[in-house]
């Protein structure tokens, strides 16, 4: 059986998410869930999106369709932001509560973007977020560092591919 892992794009549409000097987290987040997408699929892993072109859909509605596909797994991409530019650093992975599958996917991703430069910030539960509370597979959030920070985004757009597949392979390492 087939694994089936649902990537979620995050924001889109009239959402922008994060922005920092015109950069827009909706834009950053749809080009590495794609590129993560095509790496899993090389791997002979179905992947369904909630979002393959710049529309918004609710939390609610992305975590429905997930349950619906009948995804094992559900990544949701983000970029970080702070409230002051370049007050922070860092990957950071959210989860609905921290054990079990999430936490061990949630590892190995922020392990693999660290590899590449990125500072690691660890794992954080976040109960509150539609898109963990409501999916019935392990999800992760994924905060592939802060718009916000020009060394972020520079490990970002010159490490693009590096990144995408460092996500990639961390949710590999976790599905076996």
């Amino acid at each position: 059986m087939a694994v089936k892992i649902m990537i979620d794009a995050g924001h889109g549409g009239w959402d922008n998410g994060a922005q920092f000097e015109g950069r827009k987290e909706k834009d950053d987040t749809l080009s590495l869930a794609l590129a993560v997408g095509r790496i899993l699929a090389e791997n002979g892993i179905d992947v369904e999106y909630t979002r393959t072109d710049d529309i918004y859909e609710t939390p609610l509605k992305k975590a429905t369709d997930a349950n619906e596909s009948g995804a094992d797994y559900f990544v949701s991409i983000h970029r970080n932001s702070g409230t002051i530019p370049e007050q922070y650093i860092g990957v950071q992975t959210l989860v609905y509560n921290d054990s079990g599958v999430a936490h061990r996917m949630a590892e190995n991703i922020n392990s693999e973007l660290a590899s590449l430069g990125f500072v690691n910030i660890g794992i954080e539960e976040r109960p509150n977020l539609v898109v963990l509370r409501r999916t019935t597979m392990p999800a992760v959030l994924v905060e592939a560092g802060f718009i916000n920070s020009n060394k972020d985004n520079a490990i970002f757009d010159s490490q693009f591919d590096a990144v995408a597949t460092a996500i990639a392979d961390g949710i590999m390492q976790t599905i076996g």
